[in-house]
């Protein structure tokens, strides 16, 4: 028999308590906060590391097993404690950061600040002590000041510019360089190699520099930022300085090594997303019926898909477009796809077995 639903009077005082309950997890999650910052000042004080993964371990593990004694979901406890985690050390990166002053009394420029990667530049360098400026023809990023001329004696100047603007603005830059490091954060190189070599040329103390993450990024563990030198050290030194507080990852690469892999690491894994909504809005399936027999797989691939599909075509294209290694990688996603249809219309079971037992070994070298 179908369970009797309670009163509503005591629906209502259920609800109550469910919001009382509500209430009280926020306050707890405010305290953890606070506890959590402590320990990030005790750790800067005794010059240990933010992330300790033995840690994170214990804890989990922990909060995997008190659920399972409460008849709770353990896997629900796990993902609370991660998301918790994950905040405690952005706050405590951010605290860092903070405190390193790396930038204190010197002047930043932020070139393309009111865009989306210059507007997280922007606080990035404020958060360091930085007195930072923007100029942006697109208008100003609130909370900083605004200029009207790049031109300027900074400290540090960052071009946060689309990329046929960034090629540009920097061979302006070359006619007259600032006395400060100068880095661009493009997706692609190619096409800034002139205007890199100008400035090297004019005495500038020039690097180039690609943060492999989003302006939605708070915590920098996990995430990587690629440093190209073009041959000032010196400059390379300082953008690699502006990182050491966070717990980003430092890759050196060479500016001709750089656009061969993002080939594959920006450029292919766009392509497999951009062919996957392509096929499936010409396959005439549709939207609703799709998503109502969703399997995990194409869920996980729906919503990379999502994101890829809500970035800035201009960027994307460029990326497919402007890097001479981009054709490559095309071909082997072709070659790919072709490989599978023959593979499939030829019934040959073994060799799909191969490519699916070829890719995982790949793969699990990947993974080191």
């Amino acid at each position: 028999m179908p369970e009797t639903p309670p009163p509503t009077d005591e629906l209502t005082r259920l609800r109550t308590a469910l919001d009382e309950v509500d209430a009280d997890l926020v306050a707890l999650v405010a305290r953890r906060a606070e506890i959590v910052r402590r320990i990030g000042a005790a750790k800067q004080a005794t010059g240990r590391a933010t992330r300790d993964y033995t840690r994170e371990r214990v804890v989990i593990e922990g909060a995997r097993s008190r659920a399972g004694a409460l008849g709770v979901d353990a896997d629900l406890a796990e993902a609370l404690m991660r998301a918790l985690i994950d905040d405690s050390l952005a706050a405590q990166e951010g605290d860092r950061v903070a405190a390193t002053e790396h930038g204190d009394g010197q002047r930043a420029l932020v070139i393309g600040g009111a865009g989306k990667m210059g507007s997280w530049f922007a606080r990035f360098l404020r958060n360091q002590g930085f007195d930072v400026a923007i100029v942006d023809p697109a208008g100003p990023l609130p909370g900083f000041p605004s200029v009207d001329d790049w031109r300027g004696d900074h400290d540090l100047v960052v071009v946060a510019a689309p990329l046929p603007a960034t090629a540009a603005l920097l061979g302006e830059l070359a006619q007259e360089p600032p006395p400060g490091v100068i880095f661009d954060v493009a997706s692609l190189k190619g096409t800034l190699r002139p205007g890199l070599d100008a400035l090297r040329a004019a005495g500038a103390r020039v690097t180039s520099l690609h943060p492999m993450f989003g302006p939605d990024a708070r915590l920098l563990s996990g995430r990587h930022v690629v440093l190209c030198d073009c041959g000032v050290p010196e400059a390379t030194a300082a953008a690699r300085a502006l990182f050491a507080p966070t717990m980003a990852a430092i890759v050196e690469m060479s500016l001709e090594e750089h656009d061969r892999t993002m080939a594959f690491v920006l450029g292919l894994s766009h392509a497999v997303n951009i062919a996957f909504f392509t096929a499936l809005q010409r396959s005439g399936a549709t939207a609703p019926r799709l998503a109502e027999i969703s399997s995990t797989t194409f869920a996980g691939q729906l919503e990379v898909a999502r994101r890829v599909a809500g970035e800035s075509p201009e960027l994307y294209y460029e990326i497919q477009a402007a890097n001479a290694w981009g054709g490559e990688a095309l071909d082997a996603l072709a070659a790919a796809a072709e490989t599978l249809r023959d593979v499939v219309a030829a019934r040959d079971r073994d060799a799909f077995g191969r490519l699916m037992t070829e890719g995982a070994a790949y793969l699990a070298r990947l993974e080191g």
